[in-house]
């Protein structure tokens, strides 16, 4: 019973992009560097708050470079700092992604939430 209401908790701290694409290692770096556009990380920030692997954040790495989803901006002093390409077509098209997800999801709250029924307590 404690594992369900684990996997709830966690699913519950999901962003709305993770839920939608899969709960991978690919979409969790991904995820982690749309949300955080206007700062750059290293690659061992990047793997620590993406909740992966040094050795499978290696192995994205390659596909993101690759692609040309991420770029490096600066060196401080033995870390290279890497942050989204938003010059990439495929980043502009993820950022579209990601907003429609996120509204899609508010929605989804805000239709729930009206619905929910709302009691009166009555005093004796």
């Amino acid at each position: 019973m404690n594992n369900i209401i684990c996997d709830m908790i966690k699913e519950s701290e999901l962003s709305s992009f993770v839920l939608v694409m899969g709960n991978t290692p690919f979409v969790r770096v991904v995820d982690f560097l749309l949300e955080n556009r206007p700062f750059d990380y290293s690659k061992t920030q990047i793997a620590r708050n993406s909740e992966v692997g040094w050795s499978t954040l290696h192995g994205i790495w390659k596909v993101l470079g690759k692609n040309q989803i991420i770029k490096q901006t600066r060196i401080v002093g033995k870390s290279q700092m890497y942050r989204l390409n938003e010059e990439s077509p495929v980043v502009r098209k993820l950022i579209e992604l990601d907003a429609k997800i996120t509204e899609m999801y508010a929605d989804k709250i805000a239709e729930e939430e009206s619905r929910v029924p709302v009691q009166i307590k009555r005093r004796k």
